[in-house]
């Protein structure tokens, strides 16, 4: 171990010592207060906060990411290059020693750097408001809507797999698949009538309601406040681009059997929401049941022949405050770190058998697919299914190797003020660090044990 911390210590200094590395830091000093004071966003101050956030803990993540990938990969090289590892392997330390102390000393030094400037960013977030003299509703608007850490409870996805092979059957039998349908795989075709089924579910015509129940809602106070956030999506485009409507939000079984009212249920003003927006309903939280069941109704109150949609992907949710702001913060952090060990490993991998320039080429070609990555695996969706089938059996289990780093951006949770919670950090740590990391450092490992440092000339 302590040869471990001794290669680790050096790695430190070594790291310390790059001009890349003094660039970034000084980068971010700067740039982080200026960002902080010169954002707008959209004038309010939470729009003010949300830009800050994003581009600040973008901006942390992506130049630690790259200082991650330079100095775990110089570390290794240019003590080949330079023939100083001669003088470290020749010593009572073994190889295995040597990569974990490199790898140590790597991650090190960015929890370091990553404490630093988050600490630049919460303090920064913490001021805002007094920097920028907001009003008592600029506050609260920000205190319910980012300074927290708000669970989200989606619709649930509603089973018309047997509906839509009954249309399938239907388009079939006379014909009509290649009129409706022309070029579209069968796959394809029962995707686009499974769609058209769910959206029907979420769909109300003038004069109509839907209720959605959800289950197991936990607020951490029963004093705070719930958000409806939703947006309308409609058949035809209304003269004023308004939908009228009128909901109701508590327990409904009260009403549906009769019961004796004992849970608040709330019934807000008729209200007039623009058409593809974003909205809020907010009703206190303890209209929630007992059990955690809670009920939305929507009807449609519009005059004419109009039909309001939700649509699928973020149509409607319902939002609680479940956590502090400061905590989720701390939540996203590791988030960062994660990526960074993961990172890291990457360059220890990439150094152990390459070397730099090519080393470089090799990780920054991972980071930015591992960057894009939903992307690229919706993209595979709509191969053929001939090309799927090989894809399936081949590049899929290599692109399974690579981390979502799309899928699990910090900021995606900070700046609508969504929960982030220990248990999806745990499984990040499971399979970025614990399984995909660990894999490419035992690569690296097994690759270096066996490399020739230095032929032996006679």
């Amino acid at each position: 171990m302590r040869s471990i911390w001794a290669v680790a210590v050096n790695t430190i200094r070594q790291a310390l010592r790059m001009k890349i590395a003094a660039i970034f830091v000084v980068l971010l000093l700067v740039l982080l207060p200026v960002l902080g004071f010169t954002t707008t966003g959209d004038g309010t101050l939470k729009g003010r906060l949300q830009t800050f956030v994003s581009y600040g803990l973008s901006l942390t993540s992506i130049l630690l990411c790259l200082l991650t990938l330079v100095a775990s990969v110089y570390t290794i090289t240019s003590d080949i290059e330079q023939r100083q590892i001669f003088t470290v392997i020749t010593k009572p330390i073994r190889r295995f020693e040597l990569l974990f102390g490199k790898l140590l000393g790597v991650v090190l030094l960015d929890a370091g750097l990553l404490v630093l400037f988050c600490a630049i960013i919460y303090g920064i977030t913490a001021y805002m408001p007094s920097f920028y003299a907001a009003t008592e509703a600029e506050r609260t608007e920000a205190a319910n809507e980012f300074y927290t850490a708000r669970a989200n409870l989606v619709l649930p996805d509603l089973d018309v797999s047997k509906e839509a092979a009954e249309d399938y059957g239907k388009l079939k039998a006379t014909g009509q698949l290649a009129q409706f349908y022309p070029g579209f795989s069968e796959k394809e075709i029962l995707d686009q009538l499974t769609k058209r089924r769910r959206l029907e579910k979420r769909a109300a015509p003038a004069g109509h309601e839907l209720l959605w129940e959800f289950e197991n809602v936990r607020p951490l106070d029963p004093g705070e406040r719930l958000f409806i956030r939703f947006k309308y999506d409609v058949s035809v485009n209304p003269p004023d681009s308004y939908v009228y409507s009128r909901w109701l939000v508590g327990d409904y079984r009260q009403i549906k059997y009769g019961t004796p009212i004992v849970t608040p249920i709330y019934e807000p003003p008729m209200r007039k929401d623009p058409i593809r927006t974003f909205r809020e309903i907010e009703v206190p939280a303890d209209a929630v049941a007992e059990d955690g069941y809670l009920a939305v109704a929507f009807l449609n109150v519009t005059l004419n022949n109009m039909v309001v949609i939700f649509p699928l992907e973020d149509g409607l949710e319902v939002l609680y405050k479940a956590d502090t702001f400061t905590a989720n913060f701390i939540r996203a952090a590791l988030l960062i770190l994660l990526r960074l060990i993961f990172l890291a490993c990457l360059g220890i991998l990439a150094a152990s058998f390459l070397s730099f320039p090519v080393a470089m080429m090799f990780c920054l070609a991972i980071f930015v697919t591992a960057n894009f990555s939903g992307f690229v695996l919706e993209s595979f969706s709509y191969m053929s299914d001939s090309v799927y089938t090989v894809y399936s059996y081949t590049l899929k289990w290599v692109i399974w190797l690579l981390p979502q780093f799309d899928k699990f951006n910090p900021a995606k949770f900070l700046v609508p003020g969504r929960l982030l919670s220990w248990s999806l950090v745990a499984r990040v740590a499971g399979l970025v660090v614990c399984v995909r990391g660990f894999l490419m450092l035992l690569l690296g490992l097994l690759i270096f044990s066996f490399r020739e440092i230095a032929r032996i000339v006679v």
